[in-house]
This record gives C-alpha cells, sequence and structure tokens, in this order.
C-alpha cells in the first residue's frame, strides 16, 4: 500500500496517509509519495475532488523527528521545506480542481498547515490543530504564516503561532479556521457528500474560483476586478455553463462534464 493509500471511487481520489505507527509524520518517502499523487490527481480525467486524510487515530503530527535527529536519514532542514512541503503546498494550491482536508484526530506542525491550504477543511470532533513549532523552537512552515493570518486574523495567528496552543474543532470553526465539524459517528459519511457533490459540480468553474482566491491573496482590487473578468469570459465559453443554463431554464437537475 505504500506511505500514501490512494483509491478513486466516483470521480472522487481519496489520498490517505499511511503511516499510521507515528500517527502519520511525514518522512522524505511520504511528502514525495503524496506530491506524485497530487501530480496524477491534477492530470487524470478519472479525477474531478480530491480528499486528503489519515489512516489511523491521527490526521497527521507533522515531520517525523526521528528522521531529522537521524545522522544517516536526515536530509536537513533546507531539502525538507524546499522539496518535500513547498512542493505539496504549491501543488494543492495550483491543482484545478477542489481539494478537501478530512481531518480526523490531530493536525499538527506540517500536517495542520497542509490541511489549511486546502479548499475545504471539515473534521471530526475529536480532532485537534497545533502550531507545534515553537515549542521545539521552530517556526511555522508548510504555509503557515500565509494561510493562518488571513484565515483567522493576525493578533489570533500570532498567538497560536508562538503560544503553540492546541485548538479544539470546534473552536477552530467557530474562528473561521476551517469550515465544518462533524460528529465521529458521521464524519465519514459527511466527507462522503461533499466529495460527491464537488465531483458533480463543473470542476472548470471550481478551478477557476480557486484560481480566483489564490490571487487575491496578493492582488489590488483593480487587478482582482480585471482577472475576475477574465476567469468569467472563460466560465461563460465552457460547456458546464451552457448546461448549467439549459437546466434551469428546463427545471432539471444539470449534468455537469467539467469542462
Amino acid at each position: 500500500m505504500g506511505t500514501i493509500q490512494k483509491d478513486i471511487e466516483n470521480n472522487i481520489a481519496f489520498l490517505r496517509l499511511n503511516r499510521p505507527d507515528v500517527y502519520n509524520s511525514f518522512n522524505r518517502e511520504m511528502a514525495l509519495q503524496l506530491q506524485k499523487e497530487l501530480d496524477f490527481c491534477a492530470s487524470s480525467d478519472l479525477v474531478r475532488s480530491v480528499v486528503i486524510s489519515g489512516n489511523g487515530k491521527a490526521f497527521c503530527a507533522g515531520q517525523d523527528l526521528k528522521e531529522v535527529t537521524d545522522k544517516e536519514l536526515n536530509p536537513g532542514f533546507r531539502t525538507i521545506l524546499e522539496e518535500h512541503y513547498a512542493p505539496i503546498i504549491e501543488k494543492i494550491r495550483n491543482l484545478k480542481k477542489p481539494v478537501i482536508a478530512a481531518v480526523d484526530g490531530v493536525a499538527a506542525g506540517a500536517g495542520a498547515n497542509i490541511a489549511l491550504a486546502c479548499d475545504v477543511v471539515v473534521a471530526s470532533e475529536r480532532t485537534s490543530f497545533i502550531q507545534a513549532f515553537s515549542g521545539i523552537g521552530l517556526v511555522p512552515d508548510s504555509g503557515g504564516t500565509f494561510f493562518l493570518p488571513r484565515l483567522i486574523g493576525f493578533q489570533k495567528a500570532s498567538a497560536l503561532a508562538m503560544l503553540g496552543d492546541k485548538i479544539k474543532a470546534k473552536e477552530a470553526e467557530r474562528m473561521g479556521m476551517i469550515y465544518k465539524v462533524f460528529t465521529v459517528e458521521a464524519f465519514d459519511e459527511e466527507v462522503q457528500k461533499i466529495a460527491e457533490k464537488m465531483a458533480q459540480m463543473p470542476t472548470m468553474a471550481l478551478g477557476l474560483i480557486k484560481q480566483a482566491l489564490n490571487s487575491s491573496m496578493t492582488n489590488s482590487l483593480e487587478d482582482q476586478l480585471k482577472l475576475e473578468t477574465e476567469l468569467q469570459l472563460k466560465a461563460s465559453e465552457s460547456n458546464d455553463y451552457e448546461e448549467g443554463v439549459t437546466a434551469f431554464l428546463q427545471k432539471r437537475k444539470p449534468e455537469f462534464k467539467g469542462n
């Protein structure tokens, strides 16, 4: 099965971090394998939505510290950041399909920030998010200092990054860090519903929405308005737009193809 378990069902790619004995902490093998699977999702016509989750009791505990303290295995921090985590974040954000983080159990360090980089983050009630870096004398990475202040505001992000507080799922939902929280019993079913809904939606439009939101992080209002026009023109030329309008006028459910 390897460090990433991949299953495709109803145009949904389920990517499960698969090192449960170490709470799905990342080593080089798992980081590179996740990149490979994200590339597959980007290129495959079989995939219209992606779910990233973890096997076992945790979503992801971040970096495997045994790897970085092993004199023979340690790839070094520059390699870990530039070859492992940065490409994962970039691939998630550049993937022209929705990526859902299904967080069940602890999400700490890089594990938390990879989840927060996804388009939709849902969690079970037993989940907690931890910016665990300062506790061992490190700085948040994997996009944490970029996404967290944009999600919850500068002051909250600063406090969580410095104090390393454990944030329960309900509190994360309340402060706008994540989309929704579900009971442990209903979690898998609710994730499936969201993923299936997104896989049946006009995928091209979702990809363009993602592009617009990415650009809004740094664009001026003037630049963003221009980009919205450009993307809207592109969306209006799609088959899905034609199908959506036709279905609306005919009062039936649209059947989107993702183009």
